[in-house]
């Protein structure tokens, strides 16, 4: 048993290492803003979340003088609201000593750890293993979602018969990857596929008309919408009407009414078995594929589609607990031993270091180049990159993604800067719970993450509105606790239609009840969002001593990744620990120090926490702080001999908050 506990943990080497008319979540937008929101005056936490009055406005300037506005704007901005941000520091309780010290003797970790095992629910050596050693043994019976020997039957069916088949595809990263995903695997059973990710202004969020035509055009007799669908009543009923049927892999909320489909497979269907409900539309549809190639004997094994799973659930935000841990644990594998030329491609243009590609890095830098394609024009150009076979054709698809997302950037600093400015001139932010924004100018494909900045900063219900031919569409956000999509549900009445998942949403409202949708929404919120969520909170996992900080302890730190929603990265408090050496502000407002604790000294970085520069005063050895155990890689000026300087990994603390 000893043996088997060093193997699990201690002694492993180190390694480095509705039917929406807009997109409903498409949420990798909403981590990315940390990497690249340089004048957002965001936290690069990716957990946190940040919230009612329709206004329109036109930027005052142009040109040059505007950049230089916007660069004084946001320094000023930044300093002054960031410095108004007070954080609930919410230390989860301590388990029983008893538990900690059995849970930490059996499966030889550190008694910190051993807590924070114990405070996400495992408390014994079997389910520490299944935890920070996911296999395909974790996976759950594809079969036991209801609908799947359908769709099973009625795609094999199509295989017998020759069938074509339309693939229909929403256009962020899970539809785009879930669609590259079962086109690529039903090509290889040799049926004939063609795809549709419809168009996000023309025709909107899922199925539409003019896509069933298309494919009704081409000969497909079988439609499968992936990441889409099951809102889409009057759609799959005209898709009935024309011959087709239709599969719907989708994971969104169902409405009371289902559509006619042949079958439906969403692990939130009412009466749906399947023990797990978190998966993203890509992995639903993943499932689909490991059932057919459980009844096709030479089906290609659906491990080579798992790269596309773990980065549609890294960029949907879903919860990495579960079936969704091994899924993106087994997928980020493949993508760090042998990427497909598409991914390869986003890798090297992104400037990642491949073969060490995590979680967050799908989120912050991925993610947001797939994605951007779909919210500037065609996401197909997505489609076409992930599955690609050639290496050079795969890199200049990659430059056409990198060049979009730039774009994209441009346009998502140019709305959030106006939508700062409404929020100061316009909103009373003591009074109104929530925050409602109008622009009739402003591009839909950015509203959903310039959305998630302003919950970010402001820390209320955020939703974002522009015009598209005449109809009032946007998206909504939330704050951490605090489900929109059941906010949105109370003022229904005042909308079109809306739809999507507890902290993003997307609506529609006719133009002439913007104002009263306004004040319908920030009633609900100031009802029933309670008064300890309008702070943000930081939930810490364990009380730490810094000098606990050893190299062991950080290796095993590291084995709790892959991190997202309902698994973050570990937080820790330190309290009474002394600042050692000179506190300077870094880049764009940082906070880089160092800390005491005896003789063991660490390097601290707080990004966007410039403002406390006067709270670390050297000396001071009453200080307290919040924080996560990182590892920050760099390499060595280069040696005056030529000779190669391997790159360097040191723990460091990524300060959270402090006092």
């Amino acid at each position: 048993m000893r043996d088997a506990r060093q193997t699990l943990l201690g002694a492993r080497p180190h390694r480095r290492t509705s039917r929406l008319p807009i997109p409903t979540v498409g949420i990798g937008e909403r981590d990315e803003v940390a990497r690249f929101g340089r004048s957002s005056g965001r936290s690069l936490d990716p957990d946190r979340k940040v919230g009612t009055r329709e206004m329109i406005a036109s930027p005052p300037f142009g040109g040059k003088d505007r950049i230089r506005l916007i660069d004084l704007l946001w320094m000023f901005c930044f300093f002054w609201r960031r410095s108004t941000v007070v954080y609930r520091w919410n230390l989860h309780p301590p388990a029983e000593t008893d538990a900690i010290r059995s849970l930490s003797e059996e499966v030889n970790v550190p008694p910190p750890i051993a807590t924070v095992l114990l405070n996400r629910g495992i408390d014994s050596f079997e389910k520490a293993k299944a935890y920070f050693r996911p296999s395909h043994d974790l996976l759950h019976d594809p079969f036991l979602m209801d609908g799947m020997d359908r769709a099973v039957s009625r795609i094999l069916h199509a295989r017998e018969r020759g069938e074509s088949v339309l693939l229909f595809g929403d256009y962020d990263v899970d539809g785009t990857n879930g669609s590259a995903m079962v086109s690529l695997f039903l090509k290889s059973l040799g049926l004939n596929v063609l795809i549709h990710i419809p168009d996000r202004i023309q025709e909107g969020y899922g199925l539409s008309k003019s896509g069933i035509d298309r494919g009704k055009n081409f000969g497909a007799s079988l439609l499968i919408a992936v990441d889409c669908g099951i809102t889409a009543i009057d759609q799959v009923e005209y898709a009935n009407r024309l011959g087709l049927d239709v599969i719907i892999c989708d994971h969104h909320r169902p409405m009371e009414a289902l559509p006619s489909a042949h079958a439906i497979l969403d692990p939130l269907k009412p009466g749906c078995p399947y023990p797990f409900k978190g998966l993203c539309g890509c992995a639903v549809a993943y499932k689909l594929v490991q059932a057919i190639c459980a009844r096709v004997p030479d089906a290609p094994s659906p491990d080579e589609h798992l790269d596309f799973v773990a980065l549609s659930t890294c960029a949907d935000i879903v919860p990495l607990v579960d079936e969704n841990r091994t899924l993106v644990k087994l997928g980020l594998d493949r993508i760090n031993t042998n990427p497909r030329p598409g991914i390869k491609a986003l890798i090297n243009s992104s400037g990642l270091r491949a073969g060490k590609i995590t979680a967050g890095q799908v989120v912050f830098v991925i993610a947001p180049r797939i994605n951007a394609v779909g919210r500037l024009g065609d996401a197909t150009r997505a489609v076409n990159l992930l599955t690609c076979a050639v290496d050079t054709e795969a890199a200049a698809l990659a430059k056409i993604l990198e060049e979009e997302n730039r774009n994209r950037r441009k346009i998502d600093e140019e709305t959030f800067l106006k939508a700062q400015q409404l929020v100061e001139s316009c909103l009373d932010l003591e009074a109104d719970s929530a925050i409602v924004l109008h622009d009739e100018q402003w591009h839909p494909g950015v509203v959903g993450i310039v959305a998630s900045r302003l919950v970010e900063k402001y820390y209320r219900p955020t939703i974002m509105l522009t015009t598209v031919d005449g109809v009032v569409k946007g998206s909504a956000r939330s704050v951490d606790g605090f489900d929109i999509y059941e906010a949105l549900k109370r003022c229904e009445d005042k909308l079109i239609q809306f739809g999507g998942h507890k902290y993003a949403a997307g609506l529609a409202v006719a133009s002439d009840r913007v104002d009263e949708f306004r004040q319908a929404f920030n009633a609900v919120v100031r009802e029933f969002l309670p008064e300890d969520l309008r702070t943000p909170e930081i939930k810490i996992d364990a009380p730490l001593e810094l000098r606990e900080i050893t190299p062991r302890f950080v290796r095993i730190l590291n084995q709790f990744a892959p991190f997202g929603p309902k698994n973050p990265r570990p937080v820790f408090v330190s309290r009474n620990v002394e600042v050692a050496g000179s506190p300077r502000i870094v880049g764009k407002g940082h906070l880089r120090f160092k800390v005491r604790d005896g003789a063991f000294t660490i390097d601290a970085i707080g990004f966007n926490l410039g403002h406390l520069l006067d709270r670390v005063e050297p000396g001071r050895k009453d200080l307290d702080i919040v924080y996560s155990v990182e590892e920050n890689e760099w390499t060595r000026p280069s040696d005056p001999a030529g000779d190669a300087v391997p790159r360097e990994t040191v723990p460091q603390l990524k300060v959270k908050d402090l006092k």
